[in-house]
């Protein structure tokens, strides 16, 4: 049995821009001004209850328990393993979020754990 080899389509790389896109934007977007300013901290740590200090409480468990990083590695695997559009969006969404929220060596990993899900041996020439 011949197996074929990882390839996305045009439109499968125009929703993967997409998803990524929008997910370092959302990253980006809670470190900056969630996590790191100042006046949004003070504020939450002082019992603010809004859907912002509710995002900001969650990011941070997760990025100080290196949830991003390890979800983007296991993904990332499964990948190398056995490839599939849904693991690498998925996987593309942890790592996106580990890297910009403080997981960057495990997210580093991650990326290039999904790069080489492309790697498969060229077909056979006759």
């Amino acid at each position: 049995m011949k197996k074929k080899p990882f390839r996305l389509t045009p439109y499968q790389v125009q929703f993967l821009l997409i998803v990524g896109f929008v997910t370092v934007g959302y990253a980006l977007y809670l470190r900056y001004l969630a996590v790191e300013f100042s006046q949004v901290a003070l504020a939450c740590d002082a019992g603010l209850q809004t859907l912002l200090c509710k995002s900001r409480s969650v990011a941070t468990y997760l990025f100080k328990n290196s949830v991003f990083g390890s979800v983007a590695v296991v993904v990332a695997t499964l990948h190398v393993i056995r490839p599939s559009i849904v693991l690498l969006t998925l996987g593309l969404i942890a790592a996106g979020l580990g890297i910009v929220l403080y997981n960057i060596a495990l997210s580093g990993i991650a990326i290039g754990l999904l790069i080489l899900g492309f790697a498969r041996p060229a077909p056979a020439t006759a």
